[in-house]
């Protein structure tokens, strides 16, 4: 490995899956604002995920369809005061 071109400010932070809850902590250089307590009791940063391992469909062999932001509902809203006009 080349010297001097890796962070060295690795620290322990929570991943969040935001579209099941999951979490897990490792070490990251991710930049957080937000933070929450571990099962250890200590307070770590946060940084929240919309997919993971739990929640991807090629590791849970299932396809699971994830909306977190509402884009669809957005889309239809969004076209169908179009399709009234015209």
């Amino acid at each position: 490995m080349k010297k001097g071109i890796h962070p060295e400010s690795y620290r322990f932070v929570i991943f969040k899956d935001m579209s099941n809850n999951y979490s897990f902590l490792s070490r990251s250089t991710a930049p957080s604002k937000d933070t929450a307590v571990w099962e250890d009791g200590q307070e770590y940063p946060l940084v929240k995920v919309e997919i993971s391992h739990t929640s991807h469909p090629f590791y849970t062999g299932k396809s699971v369809f994830v909306d977190t932001a509402g884009r669809i509902e957005k889309f239809r809203k969004r076209y169908e005061k179009k399709a009234k006009v015209g």
